[in-house]
């Protein structure tokens, strides 16, 4: 299934806050989404204990909405995770041409296995 017009909402948080700010995002009205891991390399994230630099993980969480619903989930992900605080991530919305793949709710019975193209 192909579909036109929607919006993906980009949020990056520090490890362990992503369940948060996808809790909120259901809650608004989001299907579903994906975390994925990262490291920051921003000028703030040079810290350095014992003379080690630490490298900060992040949270990367995508979120896929018809734009109806964008304003509403975004505000929900910024309050859960308070982003108007400095420091504390980003979030941020890009448009999305063309989606391809099943919507959680049309799936009836979700697919098991591999992604070979044999299966």
């Amino acid at each position: 299934m192909t579909e036109e017009g929607k919006t993906l909402i980009v949020t990056i948080v520090a490890k362990g806050c992503g369940d948060r700010a996808m809790e909120a995002s259901i809650k608004a009205g989001a299907e579903g989404g994906t975390i994925m891991f990262g490291r920051g390399v921003g000028i703030h994230e040079k810290k350095k204990v014992l003379g080690v630099p630490i490298e900060p993980e992040k949270e990367i969480v995508l979120t896929i909405t018809p734009p109806d619903r964008a304003d509403a989930i975004l505000d929900a992900i910024v309050a859960a995770t308070r982003l108007e605080e400095p420091g504390r991530g980003i979030a941020f919305t890009i448009r999305v041409d063309r989606f391809v793949g099943a919507v959680h709710s049309l799936l009836t019975d979700p697919p098991q296995g591999t992604c070979s193209a044999d299966s």
